[in-house]
């Protein structure tokens, strides 16, 4: 039998959702990405977590925040494998989503329409201040976005930009304070010149 996408809302089957953590390095994403995944398993719900394979800055298979808060999750080499380990899951996290390929909004959509809820957090610029790998895709499908800024080592006026201190023109450069500072669009513009 077929329904509606009306009767999957009435029914409370059709209830995914993309939800997107995004700003500049220290900003608090990963820190935000970790509670919202802490409370849907305080609610006992089954959650999965899935990050770059590439990511050992921390920890080589947990999520860890600048503020060491951390939550057990497994190292992905491509979007698509999030799609084969996130199976009977309820709630899917993924952190540091400006590594992975461009396949990710479309496994988000797929995972989403499964009725999963996927929170998703990443850099929406790089360090030239440009849109960042998948970010902006996510962005747009999103049904929540939520903008996090950290605060301009310069002047404390709220940071939106990752100013990369160190001289390395790859943009994907792992990285901590020692090669990043967050910055306001002023002083990230100063730095530049």
């Amino acid at each position: 039998m077929l329904f509606s996408e009306q009767n999957f809302r009435r029914r409370g089957e059709f209830s995914g959702s993309i939800e997107v953590v995004c700003g500049s390095m220290f900003s608090g994403k990963t820190e935000e990405l970790i509670r919202r995944l802490k409370r849907a398993q305080i609610a006992k719900l089954n959650v999965e977590i899935f990050k770059p394979r590439t990511d050992t800055r921390y920890h080589d298979t947990e999520v860890v925040s600048h503020d060491l808060n951390s939550i057990n999750s497994t190292p992905v080499d491509s979007a698509s494998a999030i799609l084969l380990l996130g199976t009977n899951t309820q709630v899917v996290g993924i952190d540091e989503a400006q590594f992975f390929d461009n396949e990710l909004p479309d496994v988000c959509n797929k995972l989403a329409l499964r009725g999963i809820r996927v929170i998703v957090a990443g850099l929406d610029m790089d360090f030239t201040g440009k849109p960042f790998g998948p970010m902006p895709a996510l962005m747009a499908i999103a049904e929540h976005v939520t903008k996090v800024n950290a605060v301009c080592v310069c002047c404390g006026n709220p940071a939106l930009y990752s100013y990369r201190t160190v001289t390395n023109e790859n943009t994907v450069l792992l990285g901590e304070k020692d090669s990043y500072e967050p910055r306001c669009r002023a002083c990230y513009n100063l730095g530049k010149g």
